[in-house]
């Protein structure tokens, strides 16, 4: 179905009519395109809202499950854009508002003009919000019966982001980085101990006793395609071994990462490496780059023999070594509490959702919603409970695993 044409909103509550804010509805991304990268060159954004992250998002995964764009953009009398909030509308039972990109990215943010916080108070961007709300009800195909808007940080660049002033409650997973500063030899002494350092080397030397170890970073799209593929595959084979859903299964998921890895127009986002240990591909990662960060997002290793001496963490220092020498200032973990990310961060980062009721259908939803989040949460954040649930997920995969290869003839064993 074509596009409609953008709408201008109604004119804004009190409050928003201070800030001098007036809001438009879009629906088609691509004819964003000019708009949206001129603006992202200097607004206050993650890599997670750059067009050409979520405009391959819309392509590959949002078309394909009938989600609907629907990006607000906020001007100034002036006609200058001070934001780009880019949403969607999920269909299904209960229609969800989203984020744009929603399930792919660890940061979800709108886009804010450098001067935001100073031109637009806190509660004239509340009034702002319910006026959006209201401009997508004008539209019977974005109407929605929840909003779920999640991952949220604190801050959007230096400013503080504006949608934690509407109801929010933590993420049940936090979030972690660390400042590069220094050499690399300066950083690594700072971050583990002698001891550590000495394990380290005793571990690699091991390792190289299964063959020479080598660093690529893989520059021709069939290479690159090769290296994303056996990431796949090994993180896979991670996620059936830890009992959680794999993230490539779903349609578009892992055409998306391979797109994204080779195609020309987001070569310069993405940074595809893996770690050799003779003519095995011991490690894999596909970081992130932008504004003078590296992004960690997905990473994977050999499931065998040399599993055992911690290809992953080789592979991860060197990223980090290799990230230092090219002048990252930052080195983002990204959002998830594996025990390795607490080796080495320096900031935890709190996330933040706001899961509300938009029709009287949403609201059984969003209570459901509510109480599993808060259980989440409260399992997460108890070691115990945490270390027990994390055992039994592992043991009930191990068992869909097991029965998977009997009903199977046992390929699944086989290819072990």
């Amino acid at each position: 179905m074509r596009p409609l044409p953008a709408v201008t909103a109604v004119p804004a509550a009190a409050e928003a009519a201070r800030s001098d804010i007036g809001l438009s509805l879009h629906e088609d991304i691509d004819a964003l395109e000019p708009e949206w990268r001129r603006f992202e060159l200097h607004a206050d954004a993650t890599v997670f809202q750059s067009f050409d992250w979520l405009s391959l998002w819309h392509r590959h995964i949002g078309a394909r499950a009938g989600v609907r764009t629907a990006v607000v953009l906020g001007r100034s009398r002036t006609g200058e854009l001070m934001f780009l909030l880019p949403l969607a509308v999920v269909p299904g039972l209960v229609r969800r508002l989203t984020f744009l990109g929603e399930g792919l990215c660890d940061y979800h943010a709108p886009l804010l003009a450098p001067d935001f916080a100073a031109r637009v108070t806190a509660d004239a961007f509340v009034s702002l919000w319910r006026d959006a709300l209201a401009l997508l009800r004008t539209r019977p195909h974005l109407r929605h019966d929840l909003i779920e808007l999640t991952n949220m940080p604190e801050t959007v660049g230096a400013q503080p982001n504006p949608l934690l002033r509407l109801d929010v409650r933590l993420t049940p997973s936090g979030a972690y980085s660390t400042e590069l500063a220094g050499s690399w030899d300066e950083f690594y002494a700072a971050k583990r101990s002698s001891a550590t350092r000495r394990r380290d080397r005793t571990k690699l030397k091991r390792l190289a006793e299964h063959g020479e170890i080598r660093f690529v970073d893989p520059t021709g799209a069939d290479d690159i395609a090769r290296t994303v593929a056996v990431l796949i595959e090994q993180k896979s084979r991670a996620f059936a071994r830890m009992g959680v859903h794999n993230i490539f299964s779903p349609p578009g998921w892992r055409e998306f990462y391979l797109d994204l890895a080779t195609n020309p127009r987001t070569r310069h986002l993405a940074h595809v490496s893996r770690l050799e240990v003779g003519d095995t591909i011991a490690a894999a990662n596909l970081g992130l780059t932008g504004r003078g960060t590296y992004y960690h997002i997905l990473t994977s290793y050999h499931d065998g023999e040399l599993a055992r001496f911690g290809p992953g963490v080789a592979h991860l220092r060197e990223l980090m070594r290799r990230a230092i020498e090219q002048g990252f200032t930052r080195f983002d973990f990204t959002i998830g509490d594996e025990r390795y990310k607490l080796d080495w961060y320096d900031t935890e980062m709190k996330l933040y959702d706001h899961v509300a009721a938009a029709t009287p259908r949403g609201w059984p939803a969003m209570l459901l919603l509510l109480g599993f989040r808060r259980l989440k949460r409260a399992i997460k954040q108890n070691p115990t409970l945490w270390g027990a649930f994390t055992r039994a997920r592992a043991t009930l995969g191990a068992l869909r695993r097991r029965g998977h290869g009997a009903c199977d003839g046992g390929r699944a064993a086989d290819e072990e």
